[in-house]
């Protein structure tokens, strides 16, 4: 299995949402509307990651043809260095990306009013820079 949870898997084997990787982002990103990285962490130790899961599809549901939807399943791999150019510090997250342009980031399980209400703002926002392009300051 993907990353080991099925609510988390049944997204790429029956949902049919792309497995996004390093490889593929750029075009991923690049396609026409709002795309959505999930990033749901290690299902293991991230408790709201199998919410989020949840919760996407239906998101799905209230925009349809609008989302385009991707899971970044390798975690420890290319999630790693994707969590880092968005600059998100929390799994699980959601990030939103029109046309290329950073819109933003939904982090942990949220009231479904909030992504609602957020998604209808990315839709309309001025790409800008995601936070992962600062220098990182690291405290001790």
């Amino acid at each position: 299995s993907l990353m080991g949870h099925v609510l988390i898997d049944r997204l790429v084997s029956d949902l049919g949402y792309p497995e996004i990787s390093m490889e593929n982002h750029d075009d991923f990103v690049a396609a026409p509307g709002l795309n959505v990285l999930f990033f749901p962490g290690d299902p293991k130790t991230v408790k709201d990651a199998t919410d989020v899961a949840v919760v996407l599809p239906e998101l799905m549901k209230v925009f349809p043809g609008r989302l385009n939807p991707g899971v970044v399943t390798d975690t420890f791999g290319d999630g790693v260095k994707l969590k880092r150019m968005y600059g998100f510090t929390h799994y699980p997250s959601l990030v939103f990306v029109r046309a290329g342009g950073y819109v933003g980031t939904i982090s942990r399980i949220q009231g479904w009013e909030e992504y609602i209400s957020s998604i209808n703002e990315f839709f309309v926002a001025e790409p800008r820079r995601p936070p992962g392009f600062s220098f990182e300051v690291v405290s001790a």
